[in-house]
């Protein structure tokens, strides 16, 4: 098995629907992003995925959610733009494109980390 990770990150304002406490104010985060490709199969090149071709497309990812209020975004109408469903919401995008797409960790903070993946059938 084999593992590519490429890290990168976005600054961006959100606030939490039905939620408690200071974090449901309008707030702000520099937001570490650390996305896995995950396979088997390496290609010609013995390369699983190329890592231009990953940070391209997580690149554009970022550039949707850089410098933008969450809450105001198209996808996240309605939706309480936790770190939990950013990394969903990047997973799903980058799966979209890239198929070994296995894993994506969001930092909100230095210490405070969430992830997505799906398990496999």
């Amino acid at each position: 098995m084999f593992e590519v990770k490429v890290e990168t990150s976005f600054s961006s304002a959100h606030h939490l629907l039905n939620y408690k406490g200071k974090c449901e104010n309008m707030h702000g985060h520099n937001w570490k992003v650390e996305v896995t490709a995950r396979g088997n199969e390496l290609d010609k090149s013995n390369i699983l995925i190329d890592f231009k071709v990953l940070k391209k497309l997580v690149n554009e990812i970022m550039d949707y959610l850089d410098h933008k209020d969450l809450n105001e975004l198209e996808d996240f109408k309605n939706e309480s733009p936790s770190s939990e469903f950013i990394a969903k919401f990047i997973y799903k995008k980058a799966k979209e494109t890239i198929k070994e797409i296995y894993r994506v960790d969001v930092w909100e903070t230095p210490t405070s980390r969430a992830s997505y993946f799906e398990l496999e059938d």
